[in-house]
């Protein structure tokens, strides 16, 4: 059954079904989504943040996949890290403070080194 004079609000076909339809497929809905979540300045730049946090996650996972890894501050730097974006900090009650990219996270050390950790349940507040 076509709804008359209705039409896709994506694709422009004919829709068929429901008075209340809007679009012809999961398809059109999901791209329709995208392509107005494209178009929106914010959404876009949550997106950008997105991206920005999930890279430095991966580099500090490679790095440390274990648990703890010292290593040289450039070593992140060359593999793309972003030092600008982290997702929180943690202070510890001796007063380091830890940046965290979700649950990676490191500390800044003497001579150009971090230090990279994984989360621990004793962080949580």
């Amino acid at each position: 059954m076509e709804t008359k004079g209705k039409h896709c609000g994506h694709c422009g076909e004919p829709l068929a079904g429901r008075a209340d339809k809007k679009f012809c497929s999961d398809q059109c809905r999901a791209r329709s989504g995208n392509q107005r979540k494209l178009q929106d300045r914010g959404e876009r730049a949550m997106r950008d943040i997105n991206l920005v946090l999930r890279r430095n996650r991966q580099i500090l996972q490679r790095f440390s996949p274990e648990g703890k890894t010292t290593l040289r501050r450039e070593a992140l730097s060359l593999a793309g890290f972003d030092f600008r974006y982290l997702t929180h900090l943690y202070r510890t009650q001796k007063g380091n403070t830890y940046h965290f990219c979700y649950d990676y996270g490191y500390l800044l050390l003497p001579e150009e080194k971090v230090l990279i950790v994984n989360h621990q349940a004793y962080m949580e507040r």
